[in-house]
């Protein structure tokens, strides 16, 4: 029985060594070289595009956005402010819908600011932590007033009155993060 087992071992041994099953194994250089390629777009695609001050306002004129610039005392530095358009998001006069149609509401609004999001209409969504009228606000990075209220007023939570918007213009440095 032992000498059996030994025998089966050593012949699954010769039968996986064979040459015709390592040939359709790839070479240690084709993965070192797939290895090379790969990180080598992976860090082409994380090196950012840096534009002057001068490229980034051209850009921005051209597009339609309002923008202005201002020299810091402090750092030298030129600052550009550019406007977007925050729309709160308020409680609306409609919400009388059965908890499935409210949840489905819901999940559709969703949706839509993570479009606006994904299509670059919009910079940040979210909803304030208290039950007031104000549920949460919205920052479209769009060139006018009209397209930012026709965004905001495109949400499914919008139009089944769920939610009224009010739409302000607002400044902020381009290129500053939240913190």
């Amino acid at each position: 029985m032992k000498k059996g087992l030994i025998s089966m071992l050593i012949l699954v041994l010769i039968v996986s060594c064979r040459e015709d099953n390592k040939a359709n194994l790839p070479s240690v250089e084709e993965v070192i070289n797939e290895e090379v390629i790969d990180s080598t777009k992976l860090e082409a695609v994380q090196e950012p595009i840096v534009k002057t001050i001068k490229q980034l306002k051209e850009e921005l004129t051209s597009k339609g956005f309002q923008i202005f610039d201002y020299v810091d005392e402090k750092t030298q530095d030129t600052v550009l402010m550019q406007q977007y358009f925050i729309a709160f998001l308020k409680r609306g006069p409609i919400n009388t819908q059965n908890e499935e149609e409210a949840a489905l509401i819901q999940k559709e609004h969703l949706e839509h600011l993570g479009k606006m999001y994904e299509l670059g209409y919009a910079d940040i969504s979210g909803p304030f932590g208290d039950d007031g009228d104000i549920r949460g606000i919205t920052i479209y990075n769009v060139p006018t007033f009209k397209m930012a209220d026709s965004l905001a007023n495109s949400d499914p939570a919008v139009k089944a009155g769920r939610l009224e918007i009010e739409i302000h213009p607002w400044w902020a440095a381009k290129g500053f993060p939240l913190r």
